[in-house]
């Protein structure tokens, strides 16, 4: 099958944060570490496993940051390389073993990336904390090979699907998936929407997990990318009445946050500062260094770039005891001033991924609660996916995605 696949090498280390500030072709053209590979197609390793045909899958913030070797090196020993990216996929079932009863060939499915104790092998009473208690995402099991046998040894280390040396991501044709990753798309969802699931997943995840819905207001989410507009949509379809108030840059995300639910828009700078100020905050200038507010400002913020300046920003906008999300991959961070962290005394919180969700009296996982919210109205999700490239584009693709303020992209998708 054909597939983009990706390697991690001190040399291409060297070369693309290097050269890569020259020329694009040292992150994804042909010096790099990044190519179109003909490689096996998948078999499935056991009777809980399922063979996908990729129909679309997007182009992530974390993947970008990857392949231009400017994401934290903190989670290096939870992947393993070479690896065909791709963690946001829609596809059809092609072939389902035998303990396999809840999808079946032909279907349409989006699928979990990460990846649970009992993907990796490892029997139930041998599972580790993190997903006895339904939260896998943080499985304790991802630095180590797993029992599971595949090919010629077990499992290689990984967290997700698209990290992993042994299971290809959705950059490729096809992908294989244990039972627990694989859920059923209703038929009313277009597919463009439906390759949604997974970045919509992680904004719902997190306005369940850090109880904004009970926030009285005002809430800002900073970001004008997919995370951030599946946490604006998350807390709308979810029920928040409060003010939501979205930070976004350009005109069209600008419509897009809105159409989503934002109340109020604003852009970063003097806009930002105003809507502070209205919140009943009062500005102070010190000797050195920027303006800082007391009183007013932000009950919960989300974070949803996780740069030095969004994390600063977040800090110096929240309230008194207000709480701050992050969902944006936020890594390492010269000259962060923490000094409101504990002035304000604020709750700084994380997320990542997708779990065991509790809502409305049930507990269930969060694709099948985000799937089932989409289906209701797939209409409000329409102009998100902004690009669809073939997988042989995909520099192009990486360039939109890379170039998001020349291309106007939202959302870059693959078409294997």
């Amino acid at each position: 099958m054909k597939a983009v696949q990706f390697n991690v090498t001190i040399p291409g280390f060297i070369l693309t944060r290097t050269l890569g500030r020259v020329s694009p072709a040292f992150v994804y053209g042909r010096p790099s570490t990044l190519g179109l590979v003909d490689r096996p197609a998948p078999a499935i390793p056991g009777s809980d496993w399922v063979r996908i045909e990729v129909l679309l899958c997007g182009i992530c913030g974390s993947d970008l940051g990857n392949i231009s070797y400017r994401s934290s090196p903190a989670m290096e020993p939870f992947g393993s390389f070479p690896a065909v990216l791709g963690h946001e996929i829609l596809g059809r079932v092609v072939e389902v073993g035998s303990g396999v009863t809840h999808v079946y060939p032909g279907q349409r499915v989006v699928v979990d990336p990460m990846l649970h104790c009992e993907a990796r092998g490892w029997t139930a009473e041998s599972w580790c904390p993190s997903c006895t208690g339904g939260d896998h995402s943080t499985c304790e099991m991802s630095g180590e090979e797993g029992p599971l046998a595949v090919g010629e040894g077990g499992l290689a280390r990984g967290l997700t699907i698209g990290y992993h040396r042994d299971l290809p991501g959705g950059w490729g044709e096809q992908i294989i998936a244990h039972r627990r990753q694989v859920f059923p798309v209703p038929d009313s969802i277009p597919d463009r929407i439906a390759v949604l699931a997974e970045p919509l997943s992680i904004g719902m995840h997190g306005v369940l997990r850090s109880g904004a819905l009970q926030s009285p207001g005002p809430v800002l989410v900073i970001g004008s990318g997919t995370i951030a507009f599946a946490t604006i949509w998350a807390l709308r379809t979810l029920g928040f009445a409060g003010t939501l108030v979205a930070q976004a840059k350009r005109p069209h995300e600008v419509a897009l946050a809105r159409a989503l639910g934002a109340d109020e828009t604003i852009t970063p700078g003097d806009d930002a500062r105003q809507t502070m100020v209205d919140t009943g905050a009062r500005a102070y200038m010190p000797v050195i260094g920027d303006e800082v507010f007391v009183g007013g400002g932000f009950d919960t913020i989300f974070d949803c770039v996780g740069s030095r300046s969004s994390v600063d920003q977040a800090l110096r906008y929240g309230a008194a005891r207000g709480r701050i999300v992050m969902l944006g991959c936020a890594g390492q961070m010269r000259k962060l001033d923490l000094t409101f962290l504990w002035a304000k005394e604020l709750r700084v919180e994380g997320y990542v991924g997708y779990g065991a969700e509790t809502w409305d009296g049930r507990t269930r996982h969060t694709f099948d609660l985000t799937l089932e919210r989409m289906a209701d109205d797939p209409r409000a999700l329409g102009d998100m996916v902004t690009h669809v490239f073939k997988l042989a584009q995909y520099r192009d693709a990486l360039r939109a995605a890379f170039n998001h303020r020349r291309s106007k992209a939202v959302k870059v998708a693959l078409q294997p």
